[in-house]
């Protein structure tokens, strides 16, 4: 008979895993820091979604079967339910049920919504795309929000607390309907596009074929729609190309669409450790299985050449797109590796829940240059648009800029650096932005016109969008309009505008010339999450427009023009 064995660090990792899929951060910080858990070699284990309620699914049928094993009539009768703090007596008679009423919550406070199943969703982010449960994208990054739970209630104004008045103004606070915030906008303005039949977690918009678009949901199905050619507010969207060739989609999320730099292919990533890539037509170009993990992230480099994939095995692949096979696979991160991003055509960086950030030549067969610092788990890297810097944002509630003007093949491994003369982490000058109070998710880089230093953005957690002075480090502006965690951040291709989209349902687009929020747009107090945002903007067409991944399983897509503190701004 073997043997069992249990330990408290490997219950308390259990614990952990349920908090922070349930969206009770607070509580797993908690629990880690007193038990000590980051200490333990079981922390960095992954832990499947639902893995504690699943186990102790499994003693209720163990339960089960010990009390009725023997049979007889008391048993074939019984109907009584099994639970985890009873003991059970069997009866004939099945248990009253019993109707779950939500608590009142009152303006601003945060009540998580009640449980009625295991299923509980996303963070990644994005994305955070960090160790991942088995069937969401990141439960602290899309933390999903129940109508109950809203905390963007306006409360009914009381001019004078007369007994008429009280009366008349002590009801239910009032709820925001889905549309823009101001009372001008055509509501047309804004196309919600339907035929997802569970959350929508990613969206981009096809680089050369502007009106193609490319979505992704929580039930594996990729949907390339093709929007009209025009802004009339009569014109259809037609019918989309639908992609659900996926063999198990309950555990096949999407976690990232990417399109090629000539418009012609579709990197898919999805939970399901399967790498694909499609035609604008949906006909499938090329798939593989090499991940052994979940892939968070797919992107082509600049040529189009190659393709690099991220995942949850701590690998991230190389790919050779024209010869539609894998090129090179690097064993880097001790850990998950959670994203990638180009810094020019030959090289390239990763990052991971290990904290490290290395920087790889499609040449060698290991990394060339290792960044350390970071004292919590990377989330995202981008490199500026030169290639000559890298930003990496972190759970320990900070962003670090690393010049990587300088690396180049022939730089020395971190394990190959001789102390004193280069490659060592600790030579290397970095700028630290400090100032959110929780993870940072995700990062930006701009710099709009007559501007000196490279500039960059940050969502964080905290509900804040920060600008910083990516060379002096100092924050220029902090936006604290979002009420949840913000998922995704994008800047317009002309470096003058901001949208962020957050958990709590909001879309904000910001002048980053006046630092000012110019315009608001809520997804409605159900199901509220904007999970991806992408702006496009095509002068010979004048286009701009906002697409965007909706929990509510909607697509949506805001055409700027129509949108009147837009074109006041573009006209100032």
């Amino acid at each position: 008979m073997s043997t069992i064995s249990i330990t408290s660090d490997e219950i308390n990792r259990l614990i952990y895993a349920y908090l922070r899929d349930s969206g009770f951060e607070h509580s797993a910080y908690t629990l880690v820091k007193e038990s000590q858990l980051e200490r333990s070699p079981v922390f960095r284990k992954h832990v499947p979604r639902g893995e504690l309620v699943e186990l102790l699914s499994k003693s209720l049928l163990y339960n089960e079967v010990e009390c009725h094993f023997q049979g007889g009539e008391s048993a074939i009768k019984c109907k009584a339910v099994f639970s985890l703090l009873e003991p059970h007596t069997c009866s004939p008679n099945a248990p009253p049920s019993h109707n779950f009423v939500t608590p009142y919550a009152p303006p601003m406070m945060m009540v998580p919504p009640p449980m009625q199943s295991i299923s509980v969703i996303p963070d990644t982010a994005r994305r955070k795309i960090s160790p991942l449960p088995r069937s969401t994208a990141s439960i602290e990054k899309r933390a999903r929000k129940n109508s109950n739970d809203m905390d963007v209630d306006i409360p009914v104004e009381t001019k004078q607390k007369t007994p008429e008045s009280s009366k008349k103004h002590s009801s239910k606070p009032k709820k925001l309907l889905q549309g823009p915030v101001d009372d001008i906008t055509d509501p047309s303005a804004i196309t919600l596009m339907s035929g997802h039949t569970t959350e929508v977690f990613v969206c981009a918009f096809n680089p050369v074929k502007y009106n193609l678009l490319a979505s992704g949901s929580k039930d594996a199905v990729v949907k390339i729609w093709t929007l009209p050619e025009t802004t009339n507010e009569s014109a259809q969207v037609t019918d989309p190309i639908t992609i659900d060739s996926f063999s198990q989609t309950e555990a096949a999320d999407l976690t990232c669409l990417s399109w090629s730099p000539d418009g012609t292919l579709l990197a898919i990533a999805s939970y399901d450790s399967k790498l694909r890539i499609c035609d604008t037509a949906g006909k499938m170009y090329f798939e593989s299985d090499a991940h052994k993990g979940p892939i968070f992230t797919t992107r082509f480099s600049p040529s189009g050449r190659w393709l690099l994939t991220a995942s949850l095995d701590g690998s991230s692949c190389l790919w050779d797109v024209a010869g539609r096979k894998l090129h090179r696979q690097y064993h880097a991160h001790k850990d998950c590796c959670l994203d990638v991003d180009w810094l020019n055509d030959t090289m390239f960086a990763s990052c991971g829940a290990d904290r490290q950030v290395h920087i790889f030549s499609v040449d060698e067969e290991r990394f060339i240059k290792t960044f350390g610092g970071h004292t919590d788990e990377i989330n995202q890297i981008k490199s500026n648009p030169s290639g000559t810097r890298l930003a990496s944002c972190s759970d320990d509630m900070t962003t670090r800029i690393w010049d990587v003007s300088k690396i180049s093949a022939s730089t020395p491994s971190e394990a190959d650096a001789i102390p004193g003369l280069g490659g060592s982490e600790n030579t290397d000058q970095v700028t630290i932005l400090e100032g959110h109070k929780h993870s940072v998710s995700t990062i930006g880089w701009y710099q709009p016109p007559g501007t000196e230093n490279e500039l960059i953005a940050t969502g964080s957690f905290d509900g804040a969008t920060r600008l910083w002075d990516s060379v002096t480090g100092r924050c220029l502006h902090a936006f604290a309009d979002h009420k949840r965690p913000v998922y995704a951040l994008d800047i317009s291709p002309s470096n003058h505008w901001l949208t962020t989209g957050g958990g709590d349902g909001w879309l904000h687009v910001y002048d980053l010339k006046t630092q000012t929020k110019i315009w608001s747009w809520f997804a409605g107090a159900e199901r509220p999450g904007v999970f991806e945002i992408d702006w496009q903007t095509h002068k010979s067409h004048s286009i701009d427009r906002i697409a965007m991944a909706l929990e509510c399983r909607l697509v949506g897509v805001i055409d700027l023009h129509r949108v009147p503190a837009f074109i006041n701004s573009k006209n100032s």
